[in-house]
This record gives C-alpha cells, structure tokens and sequence, in this order.
C-alpha cells in the first residue's frame, strides 16, 4: 500500500473496500466462490438423488417407509452437507482475510498461496466457524423452540380447561412480533460483536475462543460503522438479486404463459434454478465485499486503540525486529499487552464488554 496507514473515515473504508475489491477481482471472487460452489454442487448432488429416490419408491416403497424420506433427505443434510458447507466456509473466510490482509499492506498473494498458507491450520478456523455459528443461532434458535413447545402447550391447556385460546388473539400476534424484532435485534448485535474475530485469527495466530474476546473487545467504538456496513451490503445484494433474477423471470414468465402444459412445467424448473442461480451468483460476488471491509476495521480499529500505524512503519523501517512469521502477511504481536494480554486466560464475551 503506497498510502501511509492511517485512522479512517467510514466512508474511507468504503472507498478502499471498493479500491481493493476492483483491484483484485479475480483473487477474492476466487476465494469466495469456493463455499458457493460447494453449496451448489451439494444441492444438485442431493436433489437428483432425492429426485431418483421419489420416483422409485412411488413404486416399490409403502407408504410408511415413503414417509421416512424427508427424515432421511434431513439426516444427510445435516450430517453430510452442513459439515462440508462449514468446512469449505471457514477455510474461505480465513483464505480471505489473509488475502486482504496482504493486499492491504502493500503486499501480493494467490488464490493458491490464501488457501495453502491457512491449510495448515485448518482446525482453528473451523472451529471459529463453529463458535460463532452458535453464538448466532444457537440462542435464536432456542428461543424459536421454546416458543413453539409453550405456544403449544398454552393451546393444549386452553382446550382442557375450555378456555379461549390465547395463540388467536391479537396479545399472541403482539408477542410474536416483539420476540421477532428482539431476536433480529440480537443476530445483528451478535454480528456485529464477532465481525473481527477471523482477521484477529488469522493475523494474530490466536486461538478460536482468543479471537472473539479479542473481536469484542475491537469493535467497542466502532460498532455503528460496522451495523452501516451490514446495511449496505443487504442493499447491495437486493439490488444485484433483483438486477438479475428479475429480467430472467419476467422473460420465462411470457414462456411459460405461451408453452403448451408440458413445456411450461420445464419452464418452471428452469425457473427455480434460475433463482437459486441468481442467489448463489450474489452471494458470491458480495461475500468478498464483508470479508475485505471487516479486515480494514480490523485494523483501523487496532491503529486507534494501539497504534499499529507507528508499529508499522518502525517495522517497515527496520528500526525494530521483525515479528515471528506467520501465515498473515501482518505477522506480529499485539503491541498493547495491558489491553490485551496474551499470557491470561480469555475472558468471556460479557466480562470483555465490560471492560
């Protein structure tokens, strides 16, 4: 990076998210379509097979062993696809944030040298991935749970005791929205807390649990920008999605009301792929974008805290040994250890905030 490091703006992070995305298109679009790749391999693998599946046993399965292939499509996905999907994203966002991490600096990567610096540490990644993914949705899930098992024993209770049904009044609507916002409230807030933890993994070389107190504790000050940030790339990504899908659907539409009834029903599955397609393509071209912006935070967060911009340019100017080598192109140690002292057991997220 020609530019001195700096504190920056939230609009000057935006301009160099874009700066750098446009510079190094192929790199991070190569790194993020990966995971979507995945994902899209594994839903044709799984829905020709459940195809296959349904029109065989039409014939020769009874009706109670037919009543066991959702079980069975739900068993596959979740111990078969979902682990190779978390496998495939963990390792793309660590690829990602090494890569950034090295454009961001001044310095250049490949796809093939992201991955293969991050490979080896695999395991500490994915289990980043595991972590956050139940900070998220363990608890939104949870509650949803709860809710259905006390919605419906509130239901059972007022049928025995023959009393109106709370589930059918307005009250019952009124809780159900709150309950919705309030967990919404709390993914973002969750989001936002865990933002940094994969480029403080990756750059710092700390552990999985390490990461998140140390993303806690970074975001403190800037969570705002970072919440702006969550808005603009789901703006993004409505517009991309609408850019595309939406002249294709309108097109197959006229198709599809103009073909014969057989030709229409393959019109129409031309349709659903067409609209996964679609959602698959923007996940991939936006996923970069969260990646290489969450990575500039990183560090304009650790420049204001603790003045990595001089640590850097003493670095740079050999005026002090460089730090241990390390798959992030940024190897070096924390240089505030009162604000973050690695020789201490990680505090949980809570008692981080509140310090």
């Amino acid at each position: 990076m020609n530019e001195p490091l700096r504190p920056l703006t939230l609009g000057e992070i935006l301009d160099r998210t874009a700066q750098l995305y446009r510079s190094r298109f192929l790199l991070f679009l190569g790194i993020s379509v990966i995971p979507t790749g995945v994902i899209v391999v594994l839903a044709c693998i799984f829905g020709l097979c459940f195809a296959w599946w349904y029109s065989a046993a039409l014939d020769t399965m009874s009706r109670a062993e037919f009543a066991l292939l959702p079980i069975a499509l739900f068993a596959a996905l979740l111990f078969i696809a979902l682990p190779v999907y978390l496998v495939a994203t963990a390792l793309a966002m660590a690829a990602m944030s090494h890569a950034v991490s090295r454009v961001h600096l001044g310095q250049t990567t490949t796809i093939r040298d992201a991955y293969k610096s991050i490979w080896h540490r695999g395991w500490r990644y994915i289990g980043l991935c595991v972590l956050e993914g139940l900070f998220v949705g363990a608890v939104p899930f949870a509650v949803y749970i709860a809710m259905i098992f006390l919605f419906i024993g509130a239901a059972a209770f007022a049928r025995t005791a023959g009393v109106e049904d709370i589930t059918s009044g307005a009250l019952f609507v009124l809780i159900i929205v709150l309950v919705v916002i309030a967990l919404i409230a709390y993914i973002f807030w969750m989001l936002i807390r865990l933002s940094m933890a994969f480029p403080a993994c990756v750059v710092e070389q700390i552990g999985a649990w390490s990461a998140i107190t140390r993303s806690w504790n970074l975001c403190n000050g800037t969570k705002g920008r970072i919440f702006v940030l969550y808005l603009l790339g789901m703006v993004l990504s409505w517009l991309l999605y609408l850019g595309v899908a939406l002249p294709l659907t309108i097109i197959l539409s006229l198709f599809i009301s103009s073909a014969d009834p057989q030709h229409a029903q393959a019109a129409g599955l031309v349709m659903i792929f067409i609209v996964y397609g679609v959602s698959f393509t923007v996940q991939a071209l936006v996923r970069p974008v969260y990646g290489i912006a969450f990575v500039i935070f990183y560090y304009d967060q650790r420049i204001r805290k603790e003045g990595f911009d001089i640590e850097w340019m003493m670095q740079q100017a050999g005026l002090t040994p460089p730090a241990q080598q390390m798959v992030s192109a940024t190897s070096f140690q924390t240089s505030q250890a009162v604000e973050y002292p690695q020789a201490e057991e990680p505090t949980s997220p809570a008692s981080g905030e509140s310090q």
